[in-house]
């Protein structure tokens, strides 16, 4: 591997998908890349966060984790996004940033960067799957490659079987129902492995 730059870019509003983001930080570091974990800016007025004690202190929780920039979206080679289903797409935070980058898109600045999705919901059908594809249509605007798991390891089958991008159900106390951590790590790998087949090409 050649240093592939990496951001992992997450929503969370109570922890899970920060949780996804971190473990794969720890593989794509193993790999041996270059990794920034960065989160979408919040949007949701305090009186929301505050209806929600866990929202709150995840909040305060994460509060030096750095919010992403357009410069961050140009310096990485590839990227891993890992947001929550909001009604089956995108959260408005991470739609209202995507939506900022018209400049670096007309640029080509974001063309042939590679792009894995991952996500969560609420119930075992909530959106999960039909939100990482909402995600990958962005990319395909941008012209990205998309580097999606597949059943390229046998943990997918385990780990409840989404070839689109890693995905978890989580419970009204907000804990994950499945067991993702080894799926994650490996979509992380897959991403640096793919990313640096591209870097190679170029």
């Amino acid at each position: 591997m050649s240093n592939e730059k990496i951001a992992i870019v997450y929503y969370s509003s109570t922890g899970t998908n920060y949780q996804l983001a971190k473990w794969a930080e720890e593989a794509a570091t193993a790999a041996g890349a270059d990794v920034k974990v960065l989160k979408f800016p919040e949007l949701a007025p305090d009186a929301a966060i505050d209806s929600n004690p866990a929202w709150r202190a995840h909040v305060e929780e994460t509060k030096d984790v750095p919010e992403v920039t357009p410069e961050d979206m140009e310096w990485a080679d590839g990227f891993i996004f890992s947001v929550p289903s909001r009604f089956g797409n995108v959260p408005g935070q991470a739609k209202q940033f995507f939506d900022t980058l018209g400049g670096l898109w007309a640029g080509g600045k974001l063309a042939n960067k590679v792009v894995s999705g991952m996500s969560s919901a609420a119930n075992a059908h909530g959106g999960q799957e039909q939100t990482v594809l909402s995600l990958y249509t962005t990319m395909f605007h941008w012209g990205a490659i998309i580097a999606g798991p597949g059943y390229t390891d046998p943990i997918a089958f385990s780990s409840g079987g989404n070839p689109y991008g890693t995905s978890v159900t989580v419970d009204q106390e907000g804990n994950m129902v499945e067991d993702v951590e080894e799926a994650v790590k490996h979509q992380a790998r897959r991403t640096v492995s793919v990313t640096s087949w591209v870097k190679a090409g170029q």
